[in-house]
């Protein structure tokens, strides 16, 4: 094995031992399968953890996500009632007028149009 590639070997033994562990692990020279075995079962442990961390991270994002979906249902559900709502209210002249004002992409353009004030039949004060 090279120097450098045994060298480089070792200080991730010890990194990954000091993390796992507390005790660190030791090179024995005449039981180098051994030691590699060891080695193996010491990353496999330090990539466990990590993907353990990773899926504990994405979970807790994916109840943020599923709280905002939600409550962006819930507010397109409102403005879609909302929305009715004023079609119901407003007269055929204000909404050919909005319609007229989409058509030309600027739904925003100029005043807005005034809901009429108590339309149809009602109680009079």
């Amino acid at each position: 094995m090279d120097v450098g590639v045994y060298h480089l070997r070792s200080f991730s033994i010890s990194l990954l031992s000091s993390v796992l562990s507390s005790r660190p692990v030791t090179l024995d020279h005449s039981s180098s399968g051994a030691s590699v075995v060891a080695i193996d079962n010491k990353i496999e442990q330090a990539m466990d953890l990590v993907k353990s961390h990773l899926m504990y991270a994405v979970r807790e994002e994916v109840e943020v996500l599923k709280e905002q979906i939600k409550e962006l249902i819930d507010r397109n559900s409102q403005l879609e009632q909302e929305n009715s709502l004023l079609k119901n209210l407003a007269s055929p002249e204000q909404l050919a007028q909005f319609q007229a004002q989409v058509q030309a992409g600027s739904p925003t353009a100029g005043p807005p149009a005034a809901l009429p004030q108590n339309q149809g039949p009602g109680p009079t004060a």
